[in-house]
């Protein structure tokens, strides 16, 4: 009998050893249609974790704000009720004014100066919006594109900067594109991506400004005529954890996550550049006009962004901007 004892404890034992740590469960959100570069990213981190922690970290991704648009991820992220989001960081500037510095307009006007200015981690743009998502119980973990942003609308073609004169223009909670529209004459009104598609059908609202991704996997281009490719702010997200949930893992598997972070924003980005011209093609096929401005139409885009970097520079920053154009010189090799 004792030999039956001692036989079934030592069975025990090693079943204990060997039995995997119990998952923790996470849940990540963001307002990305299903199918559009940033989901299918955070569905490869996701599987990333899971596979790399075997199954000791298991992440379910919510998209399409099933559980909130972005101001109610970050809120949520900083109380520690939602583990994981891809966020439109730009959207929390109700969190943080300085959570928008990269959404001045203009600060890159193609991919090769957007990788050496937005995708710089000692730059000055992840090292501020880093550090106020940290003051906010955030974890920036890494850096995905999101577009450069278009304006679209259902009045009339946008071809200068006249045409934007009097459009009423959905904006993200962003002081800095906010400062954009209202120096061209728009009437800005901030809204909730999710709430987005209904006032643009109904015409509470007759246009908004996302990137071409955006615009056609949330299907806004069915409740517009027109799209200009402005290309006025770059928009770049965060893979960002909640410190509550950060803070409970192993240094193990924090090196695991933040690997996979890097690694599904860097193929998100590679994703979202291949498709953006069968994007537009797409939007194009659904009726929209889509106009490319002429270079002086861009200069003069451009002259009219400049008024919100003089307005907003005592939100961000005296030092800051003067870094941030340091490092536009030298991308553009001035």
């Amino acid at each position: 009998m004792k030999k039956l004892v001692l036989a079934a404890l030592a069975a025990a034992s090693i079943i204990a050893v060997s039995a995997p740590a119990l998952a923790q469960k996470a849940r990540l959100g963001h307002v990305f249609a299903q199918g559009n570069a940033a989901d299918e990213a955070s569905q490869i981190f996701a599987r990333l974790v899971k596979e790399r922690t075997n199954g000791e970290i298991d992440i379910t991704v919510f998209p399409n704000s099933q559980i909130g648009g972005d101001e109610a991820l970050g809120r949520d992220l900083s109380r520690g009720s939602v583990e994981f989001a891809f966020l439109n960081i730009g959207s929390l500037t109700g969190l943080d004014p300085l959570l928008d510095i990269h959404y001045l307009p203009y600060i890159a006007t193609n991919t090769q100066e957007v990788d050496k200015i937005f995708y710089n981690p000692k730059g000055i743009l992840q090292r501020t919006l880093g550090e106020t998502l940290a003051k906010h119980n955030m974890v920036a973990l890494a850096y995905f594109e999101l577009d450069f942003r278009a304006v679209t609308n259902s009045k009339h073609p946008v071809r200068t900067v006249e045409d934007l004169k009097d459009l009423k223009v959905r904006v993200p909670g962003s002081a800095s594109i906010r400062s954009f529209f209202e120096a061209a004459g728009s009437q800005a009104v901030t809204m909730p991506m999710p709430n987005l598609f209904v006032a643009l059908q109904q015409g509470t609202v007759d246009g908004q400004d996302n990137g071409a991704s955006i615009v056609f996997n949330s299907r806004l281009f069915e409740a517009q005529k027109y799209m200009t490719l402005t290309n006025h702010v770059y928009a770049m997200g965060a893979i960002t954890v909640s410190k509550r949930f950060w803070d409970r893992l192993s240094e193990e598997q924090r090196k695991i996550v933040k690997q996979a972070a890097e690694e599904a924003a860097q193929e998100g980005i590679a994703r979202n550049r291949a498709a953006n011209a069968t994007f537009i093609e797409k939007i194009k096929a659904g009726g929209v006009e889509v106009v490319t401005p002429t270079p002086e139409a861009m200069a003069e885009f451009a002259r009219i962004g400049q008024i919100g970097w003089q307005k907003l520079e005592a939100v961000y920053g005296t030092e800051r901007i003067a870094e941030l154009k340091k490092e536009i010189a030298a991308a553009r090799g001035e």
